[in-house]
């Protein structure tokens, strides 16, 4: 989200159309931008033919780029100048901007970056899976600020005569390098008063000056925000004494009717404003499926089922309930989340639907990390009576392919739906609904 040294007093004022972080190159190419792909970059042909991935530069822009990385096929650059700007470029709004890694489309309206990303997504559903995606294909939106709830920060001490100076940053990535932030402007505001406040108090004299440590941040969205850092579980709370440290580090998280249980130190959703609408599509998806005889309410399988979420937003519709996870901590909060009637399987998902090949018409939801389904649980889908899926992905790439998979043993798109989970940024969620 941020990283490499801002000091305030020290920006430079961008020459027009020239974003403010880039600096000029001796040697550059001009080009003219045909599209945005996957991961937000504008593509090119330099003079010689090669593709060019250009960061910074939007589609029908003309521009000034110079080579980051070069090989035989394709190339990657940065916009060092924008000679014909889209009308759809606005000035980027964080100081961070290019500096910190996190938020790379700054530069695009708030209001046209869902419909960029659109098309990004069925340009890789066509030359992925070669099937397109549903004339209905709808990207849900929040708001374009103040939305994250849940960060990873580095905190940093060191000492100015006899006090500690607490310090805020984010890491670049593929870097150790740290970008120092006072506010951060997708953070919620909870979050934002926590850290230029109460987390000064807390972590002043907690670590070796000179350290830095990674601290792991939650905002419940009702303004209850708690840290996870190493082993240690803190409510924020609390004050700077040694009190701090809680016996019960999980926050109540409320989210369409449900108080679900969570914590900092485990996977939860970031973005808390635009949870229920992907609540709502799944619960939608569910009952068009009961209703039209795809599936049965004899059994929800939530594979990759995290803290027990989805299952908890839809056991009332179901006989039976499995769902199946790997990690010990988010366990503990299913079992916290779900009612006696769910079964909850400790184990990798892919292994448990291998020798659970399911015989019966279950309703199936996956929510796999950003690899995707392994072969193996393809495989498996393909041997099952499951006749409809629900595949929640953070990575469209791979549910891309692993759509393409799937279509070989009859699964077709019934839905297709987005969600803009991460405004200013180039990454989108997904839900398919699959049928055969």
């Amino acid at each position: 989200m941020s990283r490499n040294f801002y000091k305030p007093g020290r920006s430079r004022r961008p020459t027009p159309n020239r974003p403010a972080f880039l600096k000029p190159a001796r040697e550059t190419f001009e080009v003219r931008i045909e599209k945005m792909v996957q991961g937000g970059e504008g593509m090119a042909r330099l003079p010689d033919g090669r593709v060019c991935f250009v960061a910074g530069a939007l589609p029908g822009e003309l521009c000034k780029v110079a080579l980051t990385f070069a090989k035989k096929d394709f190339t990657r650059g940065r916009a060092v100048e924008i000679l014909e700007p889209s009308p759809d470029r606005v000035e980027p709004r964080c100081p961070l901007y290019g500096k910190c890694g996190g938020c790379s489309l700054q530069h695009l309206d708030s209001e046209k970056q869902a419909e960029y990303l659109a098309r990004v997504e069925r340009e890789n559903f066509r030359r992925i899976a070669r099937i397109d995606l549903p004339e209905d294909f709808k990207v849900h939106t929040g708001p374009a600020w103040g939305y994250r709830n849940r960060a990873r920060v580095v905190v940093t001490c060191d000492r100015a005569g006899e006090k500690d100076i607490v310090r805020f940053g984010f890491r670049m990535p593929e870097s150790n390098r740290i970008a120092l932030f006072k506010e951060c402007p997708v953070l919620s505001p909870a979050l934002n008063c926590f850290l230029q406040g109460k987390a000064r108090e807390i972590f002043a004299g907690k670590f070796r000056r000179g350290s830095e440590t990674d601290v792991n941040l939650f905002d419940n969205g009702a303004g209850d925000v708690r840290f996870y850092c190493g082993t240690d579980r803190h409510d924020a709370r609390g004050s700077s004494a040694p009190g701090i440290q809680s016996s019960d580090p999980s926050c109540v998280v409320p989210v369409a009717g449900k108080n679900v249980h969570a914590g900092a130190e485990v996977f939860f959703q970031s973005n808390l404003s635009l949870l229920p609408s992907l609540v709502q599509a799944v619960r939608d998806a569910v009952d068009e499926g009961l209703a039209i005889g795809e599936a049965s309410d004899s059994w929800l399988i939530d594979l990759f089922s995290g803290v027990g979420f989805f299952a908890a937003m839809l056991e009332d519709k179901f006989k039976r309930v499995t769902t199946v996870e790997r990690d010990d901590n988010c366990l503990r909060y299913a079992k916290i989340n779900l009612s006696e009637k769910c079964e909850s399987v400790s184990a990798p998902a892919e292994d448990w639907l291998q020798e659970n090949v399911v015989d019966t018409p279950a309703t199936l939801i996956v929510d796999p990390p950003r690899t995707g389904l392994p072969p193996s649980c393809t495989a498996a889908l393909a041997a099952s009576s499951v006749n409809r899926l629900i595949y929640v992905s953070c990575d469209p790439v791979t549910l891309a392919r692993d759509t393409a998979v799937l279509a070989q043993s009859g699964f077709k798109i019934r839905r297709a739906e987005a969600f803009a989970f991460y405004p200013q940024t180039p990454h989108l969620e997904m839900m398919l609904v699959l049928a055969r």
